[in-house]
């Protein structure tokens, strides 16, 4: 059985152990240790990794109440000293605190339990029985939650007994049969748990509720503890003063240059619609002027696929026609057929693509397809130019 010092402080970093087992495992290579405030994964809240003997950790799990390290090469004795990744564990800490206080509040204010809860690299997260939040609720609980970290209210752990658990005012009682591990929040609540967590609600700096979105049902909570919401502030403002000197003017009038900004764009892209429509027009006049027999055919220098495509319907509605585009600048096709040909253009991309490294696919009327390279694309082409004019000929 290892001594699980994370129980004893949560604040220990470094030690001196004996290394007491060494396994070789499919995974790698673990370590037992008579002591470790290594903490394993479990309760939503990931492992600890650091160091023994300067050795990385890389992987802590619990195994019938011994844990187990995994390393990356044996230490060379049986003696080690070992070191916690304290940014990782302080995260953790901050995390599971805020946690406890964010679910504890819901409950309070909202009146929904947490369902489950996910301590991640890029986000945190907890489920809770209810099936909508709206933004102003969300800011509130926000606010509350602040508030009780700006209290600085204590936040203690203890064991106690099935029979001392039930007497305390749970949410939910555990179903352990030994000795019970209480988290408590001074004046806030009482929780089973084995994770690791701040003495003091003032340690998790600050909560920032990020979204809440629908899941299965119920509503999951995005949020960020102390460092973390630090660094989220940080990269928001970054961001900000870059649109800021992208655009000219100060953080406050920014939404409504970026409104003018859009609605500029879309004049401007009115404009360019109109002017695309006149130029396929007259591009349509000139391919039907140049044509020989129902094929069309084109290469573009750097046409893109939805112009070739609206393009190619307009010819095939005017004239019972076969049209083939290619756009060098994304190697991608267009095959279009409009009458009764007797051109399945989908089929056709289907029988023949995989021979020329094409991916596509379509109707009947029209298929697009992507190659790989250009010369893939122009060997298609060819090969389809070929192949549509000897049918139209037969």
């Amino acid at each position: 059985m290892t001594k699980k010092l994370y129980y004893e402080s949560a604040y220990i970093r470094e030690w001196e152990t004996r290394i007491t087992r060494r396994l070789e495992r499919e995974d790698g290579t673990y370590l037992v240790m008579e002591e470790t405030a290594f903490y394993p994964h479990g309760g939503g809240q990931p492992c600890d990794l650091g160091w023994i003997d300067k050795i990385p950790v890389l992987d802590v799990v619990q195994e019938e109440g011994e844990i187990l390290h995994r390393v990356e090469r044996l230490p060379e004795k049986e003696e080690v000293s070992c070191r916690l990744d304290w940014n990782r564990r302080f995260d953790h800490m901050q995390h599971h605190s805020g946690q406890h206080l964010l679910s504890a509040i819901c409950l309070e204010v909202c009146q929904a339990e947490t369902l489950s809860f996910h301590l991640g690299q890029d986000y945190t997260t907890i489920d809770i029985a209810r099936s909508d939040l709206s933004q102003a609720q969300l800011m509130m609980l926000e606010l509350e939650i602040n508030d009780q970290i700006y209290l600085n209210r204590k936040v203690t752990n203890y064991f106690v007994s099935r029979e001392q658990a039930a007497a305390l005012p749970l949410v939910k009682q555990p179903k352990v049969t030994g000795d019970i591990r209480i988290v408590e929040i001074e004046g806030i609540e009482y929780n089973a748990c084995g994770g690791t967590h701040v003495s003091a609600t003032g340690e998790i700096g600050m909560i920032k509720l990020l979204r809440a979105e629908k899941q299965k049902g119920h509503m999951r909570i995005y949020f960020k503890c102390g460092y973390r919401a630090l660094n989220e502030f940080n990269a928001g403002m970054e961001i900000l003063g870059s649109l800021s000197a992208r655009f000219n003017t100060g953080k406050e009038e920014i939404l409504d240059r970026i409104a003018k900004w859009d609605q500029e764009q879309k004049q401007l892209q009115a404009d360019l619609n109109t002017v695309k429509a006149e130029n396929d027009a007259y591009l349509a006049g000139k391919l039907l002027a140049d044509r020989q027999g129902s094929l069309i055919k084109h290469v573009f220098a750097d046409k893109p696929l939805k112009d070739m495509q609206n393009l190619a319907a307009k010819l095939t509605e005017e004239a019972e026609l076969i049209v083939l585009f290619v756009s060098n600048a994304d190697n991608k096709l267009v095959l279009a057929q409009g009458g009764k040909s007797g051109l399945a253009c989908g089929a056709f991309f289907k029988q023949y693509l995989a021979d020329y490294s094409g991916k596509g696919g379509g109707s009947d009327k029209m298929a697009q397809a992507g190659f790989a390279t250009g010369e893939h694309a122009m060997a298609f082409y060819h090969f389809a130019a070929q192949s549509l004019n000897q049918s139209a000929e037969e």
